[in-house]
């Protein structure tokens, strides 16, 4: 149930995602920089972003 609300975050409000998931990526011990910022770039795509970091990336919202 968490997932399907990231993604229709995710596809709806992306801007309130994409602060999310940057938050989340600059918070994350396991990535090195370079690491977080192609994360933050790959998350600022519309919509597709967010979800490929929740589903490939290992990340959340909250």
């Amino acid at each position: 149930m968490k997932l399907l609300l990231e993604i229709l975050l995710a596809i709806f409000l992306h801007p309130i995602a994409f602060v999310l998931c940057v938050v989340n990526i600059l918070g994350r011990r396991d990535l090195r920089g370079l690491q977080k910022v192609l994360w933050i770039v790959v998350t600022f795509i519309w919509g597709l972003g967010p979800i490929l970091y929740v589903l490939l990336g290992d990340g959340a919202f909250w």
